[in-house]
């Protein structure tokens, strides 16, 4: 199964995180599939960024995002275009059907 997580990089103290896809069974410090955004904790306030189209792109392919991903893709707002995507299309299948 394909997850998307944290990678953690950065010095000592100083961490700095990858937002990655990964195969699920994959160690912690493991070859990723996919970067598709960044997190950086330490700066005030927190910064982020993240390739909607492609984090779209990995969880339609069915990809599971950890609790902190999921926590970040929500902020930025991947996840609501996510549930839009999905009740739009499971909308236009019924007018498809009923038409």
């Amino acid at each position: 199964m394909v997850k998307i997580r944290l990678m953690r990089v950065g010095k000592r103290k100083q961490p700095s995180y990858r937002i990655v896809v990964m195969e699920g069974t994959d160690k912690q410090g493991g070859r990723a599939v996919a970067a598709i955004g960044h997190y950086n904790p330490l700066a005030e306030p927190a910064e982020f960024t993240v390739d909607a189209e492609a984090a779209l792109s990995w969880l339609r392919q069915g990809a599971q995002p950890s609790h902190a991903a999921r926590r970040l893709l929500a902020k930025s707002g991947v996840l609501k275009a996510l549930d839009g995507i999905r009740s739009g299309r499971a909308a236009g299948t019924d007018e498809g059907d009923a038409g």
